[in-house]
């Protein structure tokens, strides 16, 4: 199904009403009580992040580009998407034929050297069941453990739930959850000069309700496709409370909401808004059309209803909506107080505000 949120839509509604006079009894009859005032959530620091997906053909300095563009705006962090058998080697095409590209952490690899404080954060695929499973922890602890030594502790990693014959379902999610264990006890035995130098942070795609429990327990990142500020709302509390539930501190997860985003409309757009196209289980995407300015005003409102901690942008065309994005949006936000202008520290942790986590037993 289709449906459009305007960035204003929902201000009048969130507003509180006036209180009513204060008074020694109760109200008198046929005096209605007003109504409770809306429910705000806590807000903390936005947190604002970039897909670098998409440049194709495949050309190195253009990831390299779009990632220096992303840290010049102060960004937290840029992802690259695993692309699957479509993958190839580095150095030239792989099993998937003509078109294909380097894998999400050789991409991020070669953006390192051309960066020095945004974070990079690939999608890994895991999830393999039994005896792979360890085997498959161990090369993405080493590989993630690289990048992150690289990077000066500027990596993380998306866990993605190996592909089945149907969607995800909970047997591939546990067995997901299985290699995210795994890989946090390889990182807290790790010593010496091949450790990663600060246990690099984990993100989940939280949208479906099977991958929920799994990002409560294990994840800093929880990215979530909603379609409006109380949806994602509602996906956040349920996220903070199973974390609890789970013995850990909630401010410990970072809910971002997953945005495509095309700013090539302008302001005055036919249609200014988000787009919402959803599948029964929650996956699809959600699309903001409109220009700079207004994405601002909808960023700046979900944030100031609580309803998620910040947002992935996922661009149309990757270097014109990224340059809008940057100077535009995020310009506009900074200007506004409501993020900041530059990286608070050199690791992604700290531009998170997240401390390194307690060591597995």
């Amino acid at each position: 199904m289709s449906a459009a949120f305007s960035p204003s839509s929902s201000s009048a509604s969130s507003a509180s009403p006036a209180s009513p006079a204060a008074s020694s009894g109760p109200p008198a009859a046929g005096i209605p009580l007003p109504p409770a005032p809306a429910v705000r959530r806590r807000t903390r620091t936005l947190h604002l992040a970039a897909s670098i997906d998409g440049p194709d053909p495949y050309e190195a300095a253009a990831y390299v580009e779009l990632a220096r563009l992303a840290e010049g705006g102060a960004l937290d962090f840029v992802t690259v998407d695993d692309c699957g058998p479509d993958c190839g080697p580095p150095e030239g095409p792989g099993p998937g034929g003509a078109g294909t590209r380097p894998g999400p952490l050789d991409i991020l690899a070669a953006v390192v050297p051309a960066t020095g404080r945004i974070g990079l954060v690939p999608t890994v695929t895991a999830g393999t069941a039994g005896a792979g499973g360890a085997a498959d922890a161990r090369r993405i602890a080493a590989a993630v453990g690289a990048l992150d030594r690289a990077g000066g502790g500027r990596a993380g990693w998306t866990l993605r739930p190996a592909p089945g014959p149907a969607g995800p379902d909970e047997a591939r999610w546990r067995a997901a959850e299985a290699v995210a264990v795994a890989v946090a006890r390889e990182w807290g035995a790790a010593a010496g000069p091949g450790a990663p130098r600060n246990v690099p942070v984990t993100a989940v795609d939280a949208t479906e309700p099977g991958a929920r429990g799994l990002a409560a327990r294990h994840a800093d990142i929880a990215f979530v496709r909603a379609a409006n500020p109380g949806r994602a709302g509602l996906i956040r509390d349920e996220l903070r409370a199973l974390a609890t539930g789970a013995g850990r501190d909630p401010d410990r997860l970072l809910v971002l909401a997953d945005l495509c985003v095309d700013l090539g409309g302008g302001e005055l757009g036919p249609e200014p808004g988000v787009e919402i196209t959803l599948a029964p289980d929650g996956a699809g995407r959600v699309l903001f059309g409109g220009g700079p300015v207004d994405l601002a005003e909808l960023i700046a409102e979900w944030q100031q209803e609580g309803a998620v901690d910040g947002f992935r942008i996922r661009p149309v065309e990757p270097r014109r909506d990224l340059e809008r994005f940057v100077n535009g949006t995020a310009a506009l936000l900074q200007h506004r107080g409501l993020f900041r202008s530059f990286h608070p520290g050199a690791t992604l942790r700290e531009h998170l505000g997240l401390h390194r986590p307690p060591p597995r037993p």
